[in-house]
């Protein structure tokens, strides 16, 4: 079987005895395959985060639901309405992180008033500022949160 060709596979081939192509190929395909799967896996949505409890023992947050009344360390305050919630979801890359619109009802020594928060933007009430701080549940892409799941955390910061 001497002039029998031996595939360009086989252990004992010659370099000479394979098209050029051939060989470039078999390099190639590890690499190929690697890009593939590197590729598969960035295209890959990222499952949801879970909800994390809020944890009322923060010291300088106190935590609402939508109508319930909670002292902020001077002035109590009552979630009445979510206006907006424009978050971009835990699941998701987004260019704004979005923002919560509140409506709220504030009582301090001085009486009481409703009034709108932003997330994360303080508010003069009295001697100090209120911020809404956080709110829980995190968005995800799954559908939007209802009204009576919300938790709002605020923050005062002053000498009330």
């Amino acid at each position: 079987m001497r002039g029998s060709a031996k595939p360009c596979g086989h252990r004992s081939f010659r370099p000479r005895s394979c098209p050029a192509g051939t060989i470039r190929e078999m390099i190639r395909a590890p690499y190929l395959v690697a890009a593939f799967a590197l590729a598969l896996g960035a295209c890959a949505t990222p499952r949801s985060l879970p909800t994390p409890a809020p944890t009322p023992t923060q010291p300088g947050l106190a935590y609402a639901r939508i109508s319930e009344e909670v002292n902020a360390g001077g002035p109590n305050v009552t979630p009445l309405e979510v206006l907006e919630d424009s978050r971009c979801p835990a699941n998701v890359n987004c260019v704004w992180a979005g923002q919560v619109r509140l409506s709220v009802k504030i009582v301090t020594g001085r009486g009481s008033e409703i009034r709108e928060l932003t997330s994360g933007k303080p508010v003069p009430v009295a001697d100090g500022t209120l911020v809404l701080a956080d709110v829980l549940p995190h968005r995800v892409t799954t559908g939007a949160v209802r009204s009576p799941d919300y938790r709002f955390a605020f923050r005062f910061d002053g000498g009330y």
